[in-house]
């Protein structure tokens, strides 16, 4: 009976807890849509923007993201939706699909939709969570996007996607926070990030540091012109565009995803505190446990435009 009489009271705080945040959540939300200005973001990932029609792995990622910004003293919060397409090919798409070898990338596709709160301090500190929901497999319209876009730019068409992984919904819970920023000098500062995702899409933990150089702004909203390193490294506990989805079976090509992947990147940030423009150059090392670096790491550009009026 005491028990019984323990895990009710156990329950009812955690249902009091939740009802207590959720309430916090949408006061905070309230306000910061009311108060806030508006900030529409894209974010293009690219390998054909190489312009070397070489295109295989993660062949594009593309997202746009609105969210409604508030500036208190030295904070900012933000909240947020944004919708986005990613997908997957082997190494080469003109290869036949009784051509590709068994320890390839799979053809996958994966589309989603989710929200987001982010809190930025003016220490260089952050906070960064939210939720995707989508679908993986042909119902992301990976086949029909690249067949489409490699028609317009006349690059050489897919020729693999009867292979892609199977269809499943899926959903992501993710995290980012920057504990600290270094600041050595006026020109110059560090960044450490620890990151994660969890979900039958992927699940995963990294860290990373990301270094700043040029005319800084004096907030993350300011104007400013800097070029940037980026040093990361995460460890893979599931990745569906590898292995299909967590809850699927009878996929007709999955391989064995690496447990430790690295990523650099490197390029220049400008901003006029109203419009910011990106671009980087993006090297990730081999995400198949098969393949080394020489047969699997992969070159993307990465670009990113925000418009804040």
């Amino acid at each position: 009976m005491r028990r019984i009489h323990r895990q009710a009271i156990f329950g009812l705080t955690l249902l009091t807890a939740s009802a207590l945040a959720t309430a916090d959540m949408l006061g905070d939300y309230r306000r910061v849509t009311d108060g806030g200005r508006a900030v529409n973001r894209l974010d293009i990932d690219n390998d054909s923007l190489q312009f070397n029609r070489d295109d295989g792995f993660y062949s594009s990622g593309l997202q746009f993201s609105r969210a409604h910004e508030l500036r208190e003293g030295e904070r900012i919060t933000a909240f947020g939706w944004r919708f986005g397409q990613q997908f997957y090919t082997a190494s080469d798409i003109k290869l036949l699909p009784q051509q590709i070898n068994p320890n390839d990338h799979p053809y996958a596709g994966w589309l989603y939709g989710g929200m987001f709160k982010e809190t930025r301090r003016q220490d260089g500190s952050s906070l960064l969570y939210g939720i995707d929901i989508g679908c993986l497999g042909p119902c992301a319209g990976g086949r029909w996007t690249q067949t489409k876009l490699h028609d317009l730019i006349d690059e050489p068409l897919p020729r693999g996607w009867s292979r892609q992984v199977r269809n499943e919904w899926g959903a992501i819970l993710y995290a980012e926070m920057a504990p600290v920023r270094w600041k050595p000098a006026s020109w110059l500062d560090a960044t450490p990030v620890i990151h994660g995702r969890f979900g039958n899409i992927h699940t995963d933990a990294g860290a990373g540091v990301t270094l700043r150089a040029g005319r800084l702004p004096a907030f993350e909203d300011g104007a400013g012109l800097h070029a940037y390193a980026r040093l990361d490294a995460r460890a893979v506990a599931w990745n569906a565009t590898l292995q299909g989805g967590y809850f699927s079976s009878n996929d007709p090509h999955t391989v064995k995803p690496k447990r430790l992947v690295g990523e650099a990147e490197g390029g220049l940030v400008w901003s006029n505190g109203t419009v910011a423009l990106s671009a980087a150059f993006v090297r990730r090392s081999t995400e198949i446990d098969a393949l080394s670096n020489a047969r699997g790491a992969q070159n993307f550009v990465r670009l990113m435009l925000t418009y804040a009026p």
